[in-house]
């Protein structure tokens, strides 16, 4: 922080207009959040922000670094960079928009409370059946090694009573859009890859599901439900 209020010397502009620029970003950025239901946040739109009345190239930066601060110290989000993971196919196939949109950084908020404190205070009961399809879904696109074709995907979904043509699930509403939602929040990555019988989707895990706590929580959650059938099956 010390050396953001000595840039701002060079940059010529008051901390007064520094702070008013900050208090822009976050406000955007919690807007953005809860319009989108958490989807990536590009970082060209919070420099857009920045570059609408100061034109210095590096004072993006300095207000995106201390609205990042004030959202972990005042809000307790962490507003986490996101590591754009790249399709294990490098096939030509793959669409263009896909690639272009890999290129761009984004962020999303990582909330940093306690479980505990998250639930009692924060986490929407209404939005547990949202947490449970993601997590259903992520869960079975590890089980299939991290990558799964669209149909086997539906497949495992149609076993749950999940169908691609069900728009108005009592929970879930139209699936198929809650299954591109999950493509948009960057828990999965959809590619096109060519194959002598023509085009084949392709779910993979994106950079969220790899995410280290969810990643983990994931692993968790499968080794119990293996033990829990391992021991139904001795004891049976």
């Amino acid at each position: 922080m010390a050396n953001h209020s000595e840039d701002l010397s060079q940059l010529n502009i008051s901390i007064e207009e520094k702070d008013k620029l900050v208090a822009e970003v976050i406000r955007y950025v919690l807007f953005k959040n809860h319009q989108n239901s958490g989807s990536p946040i590009k970082r060209d739109e919070l420099t857009q922000i920045v570059t609408k009345n100061y034109r210095h190239r590096t004072l993006p930066a300095v207000v995106i670094d201390e609205a990042k601060h004030k959202l972990a110290s005042v809000f307790g989000f962490e507003m986490r960079e996101l590591q754009r993971a790249r399709p294990s196919s490098t096939n030509q196939g793959r669409a263009s928009s896909q690639q272009s949109v890999a290129d761009a950084k984004s962020y999303v908020l990582i909330s940093q409370l306690p479980a505990d404190v998250y639930r009692k205070y924060v986490e929407d009961v209404n939005s547990a059946h949202v947490t449970g399809f993601t997590f259903v879904v992520i869960s079975v696109v590890h089980l299939a090694g991290g990558k799964i074709p669209e149909e086997n995907l539906w497949h495992h979904l149609k076993k749950m009573g999940l169908f691609e043509n069900d728009e108005s699930h009592p929970a879930l509403g139209n699936i198929k859009q809650a299954l591109e939602t999950l493509v948009q929040q960057r828990y999965l990555q959809k590619d096109k890859i060519s194959g002598p019988e023509g085009n084949t989707l392709v779910y993979e895990l994106a950079e969220r599901a790899l995410d280290g706590p969810v990643n983990e929580r994931v692993k968790e959650y499968i080794s119990q439900v293996v033990k829990r059938d391992v021991a139904s099956v001795v004891i049976n």
